[in-house]
């Protein structure tokens, strides 16, 4: 029995939860997956796992068998990757999901740039901001925002995301605007829910150094970035959110910083992928590239907003771009068929001319 293809074969049926899939990703028969388990087993005089009908689980001892496994794969993995040639460039499909406003306006207009360094990547880019099952959907590596809960997954911080409070004029000229924090009673928010838990986020405060946590009444709740913020244009209640996406309405007068002084508090970025793609030369080649393109970003690394290089990352790096191409010249004008015939002389007055 091959051992370090029983290694391969045991932890694909892991991650995957399933025969069928494992053999359907390692282009082998689901009877030869099932054979290489159960010589796996008998070699180890071990059960590795607990069989049903509907489901797969480890046992005790597959559990530390699946961790041993994983780190040698993945040792072996870094090992071929020291030793192939410095030109041999990286191929294959990478899956990955990131939240739908970070995928358009930072990833998507940047792209290019990895595509140049990787030509035989294949991204397939998933958009969305509901919770994703790794192992379930056969996602690489995920990037989300704030807090992490999935403990089983490795977690590398990529930047800082900047939040801003704000609202629309016309919300501003019904309500007014608030002055304090307290003042913030008689206002209404458009709440961001979380599609897992359903809760509302927390609205928070930077005040004299600590973060301050604030009860705030709810006219409407979604749990989409970009809805959210098309509540908050609309005049529905006061908003946070990434200032990234908050810069061109604000500087468009479309939406209004509330209380600037009390800043909310930064959320951090951070990219996600299970351990058994921990080494994944791809996967780090990803996340060394996104983590540099957010680190060029003051929006997305915690830095002072004002910087002047918050205009040139993702999407707002392309409108500047527009903004310095030329102005197109007009073309000259032709004349009309009715010009061009009064304005032709005959050959006979330019040859009476010519005598003259």
């Amino acid at each position: 029995m091959d051992r370090f293809q029983a290694m391969q074969v045991f932890v694909r049926v892991v991650d995957a939860n399933s025969f069928t899939r494992a053999a359907d990703s390692l282009s082998l028969p689901r009877t030869t997956v099932t054979t290489i388990i159960q010589n796996l087993e008998r070699l180890l005089g071990v059960r590795l796992l607990n069989r049903t009908t509907r489901r797969i689980g480890l046992t005790p001892d597959g559990a530390g068998y699946y961790q041993h496994c994983v780190r040698i794969l993945a040792d072996v993995e870094e090992t071929e990757a020291c030793f192939q040639e410095a030109a041999l460039r990286l191929k294959g499909r990478l899956r990955i999901d990131v939240p739908t406003c970070i995928g358009r306006l930072i990833l998507i207009p940047s792209l290019c740039d990895f595509h140049d360094k990787y030509p035989d990547v294949e991204l397939v880019l998933g958009l969305g901001d509901r919770p994703v099952d790794m192992v379930q959907e056969a996602v690489d590596c995920v990037i989300r925002s704030g807090d992490l809960e999935d403990s089983s997954l490795v977690a590398r911080r990529i930047g800082m995301l900047q939040t801003v409070t704000c609202a629309s004029p016309s919300y501003i000229a019904r309500h007014g605007m608030p002055q304090t924090i307290e003042e913030l009673g008689r206002h209404h928010a458009v709440h961001y829910f979380m599609s897992r838990s359903g809760r509302n986020c927390a609205w928070n405060f930077k005040v004299d150094g600590k973060h301050q946590e604030v009860e705030m009444k709810g006219t409407v709740a979604v749990n989409e970035a970009g809805a959210y913020l098309d509540c908050g244009l609309k005049g529905f209640g006061l908003i946070q959110t990434p200032r990234y996406m908050a810069l061109p309405h604000l500087q468009s007068g479309e939406l209004i910083e509330v209380l600037p002084q009390w800043k909310p508090g930064a959320v951090p970025m951070s990219i996600l992928y299970p351990q058994s793609r921990q080494l994944s030369p791809k996967v780090r080649a990803f996340a060394d590239w996104v983590a540099e393109l957010f680190a060029s970003c003051p929006l997305l690394s915690g830095r002072d907003e004002t910087d002047p290089a918050a205009l040139t990352c993702g999407v707002f790096k392309t409108e500047a771009a527009k903004a310095r191409l030329p102005a197109p010249q007009p073309e000259p004008a032709r004349a009309t068929l009715t010009e061009a015939l009064l304005g032709r002389r005959s050959a006979r007055e330019e040859a009476a001319e010519y005598a003259l």
